[in-house]
């Protein structure tokens, strides 16, 4: 099996010549660095609907790890939304939202679980459990593949912002299989 180097070789004898240089000024006019600036948009909506989301899950919570997990995460969320806002200043240009239907259909479908669940339940918990790793892994998926464009276009002030908020969905989502794991799912199956 070819090596991904090897693959890459191969593959870059069979393309066209690449521009001779790859700068950040000659990405920034290009339609990959417009498909960066359309997925800088689509997440800093999902993220700013999450502000608006998460204090609405941590209430419905009924374990107290639960409710301060979401609550932590909420506050790193907040800052999610100004390291965008950071990118975008960045890139020269206003922070703009575009609509991400996959976060609306992320939030209302937790929506529904709660709605669907018996209050003060540990089921409840399970739901909301699912619904915000469904979320994370959303956003993993968004963040990383930020990071490898930026990363290409020789943006490595972006990249590494992208990369802080990458870990941090990372580590939310362990948290909440270490929580699922320790006590909720348990605590559930016995109600």
């Amino acid at each position: 099996m070819p090596t991904s180097k090897t693959t890459a070789k191969t593959a870059s004898t069979n393309r066209k010549p690449a521009r001779k240089s790859n700068s950040a000024e000659q990405m920034s006019n290009s339609k990959f660095h417009e498909l960066f600036m359309e997925e800088l948009k689509d997440i800093y909506w999902a993220e700013k609907a999450l502000v608006k989301a998460l204090p609405k899950m941590q209430k419905s919570a009924t374990s107290e790890e639960l409710k301060t997990a979401i609550g932590d995460h909420l506050e790193e969320t907040k800052t999610h939304v100004s390291r965008l806002e950071e990118i975008f200043e960045m890139m020269g240009k206003k922070a703009t939202g575009k609509k991400c239907e996959a976060m609306e259909g992320l939030i209302a479908e937790a929506q529904q679980g709660v709605e669907d669940t018996e209050e003060d339940s540990m089921v409840r918990d399970a739901c909301i459990i699912i619904a915000a790793q469904k979320v994370e892994h959303y956003e993993i998926s968004a963040y990383g593949s930020l990071r490898t464009l930026a990363n290409v276009m020789g943006h490595s002030d972006a990249a590494d912002l992208l990369e802080q908020t990458l870990e941090e969905e990372k580590h939310a989502d362990s948290l909440l299989t270490e929580i699922a794991e320790s006590t909720v799912n348990e605590e559930a199956a016995a109600e």
